[in-house]
């Protein structure tokens, strides 16, 4: 049944010019920052913290901070299939590319593909079946299987030809670490990732990745005041190149700043023992606009759009699918 599945992509380039197109998700941290009256400023801002970001991590041969400028693309991902013999697609996910410019050297390099995930059928999971099981018994009793046709699918297409294709590294995605747990610092630290964090039990997402195959550690890089969650597979620590961590963290460090200041723009840094909350007052706005009751309003209603238009339609071919398909292994 895999094969009844293939995956296209496409790429939109994520500057101060960048405006969403109408199958991405609105819900998305650079499509929430493209709207409104100063989309431009939001955009141009957001870009120059990206940089100056990562002009500090990387400053070895970068006395004046800045050497290096990101350049960035949403990469979307449609799925495509045959219902009732007429093809259809489906706008399955969306992930951020970056490239590296050397402005010393002149040359590119490409850094992380990755960084923000963002995915109809998570809007579906988290929006609509997670409801129905917090409805039903008044807090959420999930089926061992909550998530894992989102797992299937996102592991068909890291091994699609379209991925394979454009990418020769696997993804790796970061977020912000969960409020509903406390993380403790480890003792272990890395270069550039910086301080380690551990907790003893895994977030609702982090299990929810792992259906992925992804796995998660916690890392505060220098400069930052709280650590971040970092999914992947295989060896974080040595599978990528010290500017290629970078990318990420400069990138994804920023979205948190803008999305969650309160745990991200704060004034004080994580302690060893860290819980993070939202209800922190000691924080700096970053005078970035983002509309996060917004993002919560069209998540739901982009959950409900995928039910309508891709699981309810296609629930036999799904069914199917992922009964045949393996289970990803974190």
């Amino acid at each position: 049944m895999a094969d009844e599945f293939s995956f296209s992509i496409s790429t939109t380039k994520f500057d101060e010019n960048y405006t969403p197109s109408t199958d991405s998700r609105t819900t998305t941290n650079f499509a929430n920052l493209a709207r409104g009256e100063h989309r431009q400023q939001n955009l141009r801002n957001a870009l120059t913290m990206i940089n100056r970001r990562f002009n500090s991590l990387a400053h070895w041969d970068n006395l004046e901070g800045d050497r290096y400028e990101l350049e960035l693309e949403i990469i979307s991902a449609n799925v495509h299939y045959t219902r009732e013999g007429v093809e259809q697609q489906f706008p399955l996910l969306e992930v951020l590319d970056t490239t590296i410019v050397d402005r010393l050297t002149g040359t590119r390099t490409h850094g992380m593909v990755g960084n923000n995930f963002s995915s109809y059928v998570r809007d579906y999971d988290f929006s609509v079946v997670l409801a129905a099981a917090a409805n039903d018994s008044g807090a959420p009793k999930l089926r061992e299987d909550f998530g894992d046709l989102h797992g299937q699918l996102f592991q068909h297409f890291l091994d699609s030809e379209a991925y394979k294709e454009r990418f020769n590294q696997l993804p790796v995605v970061c977020i912000s670490v969960s409020t509903s747990k406390t993380y403790y610092r480890s003792g272990n630290s890395h270069p550039v990732l910086g301080l380690e964090y551990q907790q003893d039990e895994h977030s609702l997402t982090d299990t929810y990745f792992g259906k992925m195959g992804l796995k998660v550690r916690y890392f505060m890089p220098a400069g930052a005041v709280a650590p971040l969650a970092f999914y992947f597979r295989g060896d974080l620590l040595n599978d990528y190149t010290n500017l290629q961590l970078i990318s990420l963290i400069s990138t994804m460090e920023t979205f948190q700043k803008i999305y969650r200041p309160e745990i991200y723009n704060g004034n004080s840094v994580a302690p060893s023992v860290y819980r993070p909350s939202l209800s922190a007052q000691d924080f700096a706005p970053t005078r970035i606009e983002y509309d996060r009751e917004e993002r919560t309003r069209l998540g739901a209603s982009q959950g409900k759009y995928t039910q309508e238009h891709f699981i309810a339609p296609n629930k036999e071919l799904l069914t199917q699918f992922s009964a045949t398909c393996p289970l990803p292994v974190a």
